[in-house]
């Protein structure tokens, strides 16, 4: 396994107490492998990216767990010796390109930088590899635009040049959150498509964190679903999608349009959730969804489900013990 993350635990220590964020996930990336990371708004999805990449900033903590890179335990690292790994062996594309990229540098000069910050070559050897990597992102006559500054690019030539930046020294791990949120439809596609290159082409593993389940569906072997910090379900991304166990995955699946000829317009109405997902600092006892599940049981009041078989997921719900 390229990641494996056991019992992962993110606490926030405040006046009023500890919170909570991520509470005891665990999960596992194989090379070339895509999983998908969704859930709502506060689930705790970027927050166990951040972790693994090691910029989880104060207060908050990672207050148990392990995360491993390649068989190394690499959560309890020095600062100096995290940095690096992150960009060596671990890329991260974030959401917004121009948080990634200085404004005041050309593409070419961020690009060499960071290669010779990780790979001991030369400048031209680094230049070299730089025009490779943009003609690899597929920007379009990178001899030229190489010489351009971030303001010169589209909002998808920018994403493009951000996962050059991630690949500059051949990481294993890629964490990518929400890569193609702020792009239209037809970008999104290509992004996506460039992503499942990538890891069919170098055996990268990728982390492949988002609220759209169009791409999920478009570009993971896996999908593990969040809720209030912990994983609900987790299973390969075609048994999630036709076959959800957990009723919040189902209620997600549920609530996405499907295109369906008129006459079944009047038996096809859309699936709604209830509720919302809690604050922090009011997470249920038991099974954090209870309060908005219809099939709740008694005990999941009280008593918190384990992931369990159910089909060809893991399934964090009573119906199935």
């Amino acid at each position: 396994m390229i990641l494996e993350v056991k019992d992962l635990r993110i606490e926030f220590r405040t006046r009023r107490g500890t919170l909570v964020a991520v509470d005891g996930i665990s999960f596992s990336i194989a090379p070339g492998e895509v999983l998908g990371v969704i859930g709502e708004s506060g689930a705790g999805k970027s927050l166990t990216g951040t972790a693994i990449i090691g910029l989880l900033e104060p207060p908050g903590t990672i207050a148990a767990g392990e995360i491993r890179l390649e068989g190394e335990r690499i959560d309890n690292l020095p600062y100096e010796a995290m940095r690096r790994i992150r960009g060596r062996r671990i890329g991260a594309i974030f959401q917004d390109p121009l948080t990634s990229l200085n404004p005041l540098y050309t593409i070419g000069e961020q690009l060499v930088e960071t290669i010779r910050t990780h790979l001991e070559i030369g400048a031209p050897e680094a230049h070299e590899r730089a025009l490779a990597l943009l003609r690899e992102v597929g920007i379009p006559a990178p001899e030229a635009r190489i010489d351009h500054y971030p303001h010169q690019f589209s909002g998808g030539m920018r994403q493009r040049v951000v996962i050059a930046l991630a690949l500059c020294a051949e990481p294993r791990l890629i964490i990518a959150d929400e890569p193609t949120t702020a792009l239209d439809v037809s970008i999104q596609t290509q992004i996506i498509q460039l992503l499942k290159k990538l890891a069919r082409d170098h055996g990268t593993a990728v982390m492949l964190i988002t609220h759209d389940m169009g791409v999920i569906a478009e570009t993971a072997d896996r999908v593990a679903v969040m809720y209030a910090g912990r994983i609900a379900e987790i299973g390969p991304v075609r048994e999630v999608i036709s076959a959800a166990r957990h009723p919040y995955t189902a209620g997600l699946m549920g609530s996405i349009p499907k295109i369906r000829i008129a006459s079944d317009l009047k038996h096809a109405p859309l699936v709604q959730i209830d509720g919302a997902m809690p604050r922090l600092d009011a997470i249920p006892s038991g099974c954090a969804f209870h309060p908005r599940c219809s099939k709740s049981l008694e005990r999941c009041r009280s008593e918190r489900p384990e992931l369990r078989p159910a089909g060809a997921n893991l399934t964090a719900c009573w119906l199935y013990d």
